[in-house]
């Protein structure tokens, strides 16, 4: 090649050259700005077979392909984005639905869950939508709820009724974390003219939960107004867990607290007919006492839980009591995908028979004093 060639093929390297420089910035930002931002898909597919016993007011059992098993089946989309400086945004979208039939769950909103918030890795994390309430938060981080490796939503996990519900829309949570301490608060604003107050909730969780530590200790309060009148509902919990190598023991107790007048909260899962339906409008104060003991044995989980629920009725008649309890055995096939054999037994009485008392996704009532369940299935989470 020619000395003229020569120059002539630098000078278009050089152009190359220029250009690339020039792109370069563009291409790293690109790069940037994706590894900073994530959307992911997830969710669980649950299927269980279930026996119930005295499912009806004539004592007959019921034999049912479940809506759901160990946990309710979902599905969702979150994502967070690296705003900079320590900060970041976050969203999440939840849909639960039926896998026996494949319909999206027809007492809940088609997201379930729907939240966006910011977070920060000093100041911790606000939160604004539909999402858990802090009875729920303040059971989970103070370690004590039934069965800790299965997300809530188990056709049987008794204490999830005394939490209201489970999730409250129009809501505004803050999360901080300092050392070995965390807390939550939230409120659910009413939307209401002229009476503010009506159909809002407030509360409060804390926690004590050293990373490596045995103890963990916490409890919540929550307070939520009727929506038409105004009346209280209070509630509370508090307890906390000892974990022996892979033993754990827990132990909690929540209170009920409902005014006369209370019926309907419109944030929450239950229109007033809804809480006739679970007698959740019969009583002015319930409690429970929970326990159980968890033990892990490589790929198995094994739990035995107890409650003991008593009821104070608006009316004599309406007062009651129950003795719940349950054995489980879960065997991990993979990281995602286990099968599960769980057993229940209860006894009601008084105004407790026929009432919500299972967990807010139960599949039957009980409709007679006692009550046995039996359930297998399989559950995949991805």
């Amino acid at each position: 090649m020619n000395r003229l060639g020569q120059l002539r093929n630098a000078g278009r390297f050089g152009k190359w050259c220029k250009v690339s420089y020039a792109l370069l910035p563009a291409v790293l930002a690109c790069e940037a700005s994706h590894a900073q931002s994530s959307v992911t898909l997830y969710g669980i597919a649950d299927m269980s077979v279930r026996y119930l016993s005295n499912a009806d007011t004539q004592g007959n059992g019921r034999f049912l392909m479940g809506p759901g098993g160990m946990s309710e089946s979902r599905w969702g989309i979150k994502g967070v984005e690296d705003l900079g400086g320590g900060w970041s945004t976050l969203f999440k979208l939840e849909n639960r639905f039926v896998l026996n039939n494949g319909q999206s769950d027809p007492t809940m909103p088609f997201f379930n869950e729907a939240q966006i918030g910011l977070q920060s890795s000093t100041y911790g994390q606000v939160v604004l939508g539909r999402q858990y309430n802090v009875m729920i938060e303040g059971i989970t981080m103070g370690g004590y709820s039934s069965n800790p490796w299965i997300p809530y939503d188990f056709n049987f996990q008794p204490e999830v009724t005394m939490t209201g519900g489970i999730w409250s829309s129009n809501q505004i949570q803050y999360h901080g974390k300092y050392k070995d301490f965390r807390i939550s608060t939230a409120y659910s604003f009413s939307g209401n003219a002229g009476h503010m107050a009506y159909g809002s909730q407030y509360g409060v969780a804390a926690a004590y939960a050293p990373a490596n530590g045995p103890f963990t200790f916490g409890g919540a309060f929550k307070e939520t107004k009727d929506s038409i009148n105004g009346s209280d509902a209070k509630a509370w919990t508090v307890g906390g867990s000892y974990t022996w190598d892979k033993t754990r023991f827990a132990l909690g107790y929540i209170v009920n607290q409902n005014d006369e007048g209370f019926s309907t909260f419109a944030n929450g899962p239950f229109a007033a007919p809804g809480l006739a339906a679970l007698k959740w409008s019969d009583f002015k104060k319930r409690r429970m006492i929970l326990g159980g003991v968890t033990q892990q044995a490589g790929a198995w989980h094994f739990a035995g839980n107890v409650w003991r629920t008593l009821q104070a009725g608006k009316t004599q008649p309406q007062d009651g009591s129950a003795w719940q309890f349950q054995l489980v055995a879960d065997y991990d096939l993979s990281k995602r995908t286990d099968v599960y054999l769980e057993t229940d037994y209860s006894l009601y009485r008084g105004d407790l028979i026929g009432s919500q008392l299972q967990g807010v996704n139960a599949v039957s009532l009980a409709q007679k004093s006692t009550q046995l369940g039996v359930m297998a299935g399989i559950r995949h989470k991805f």
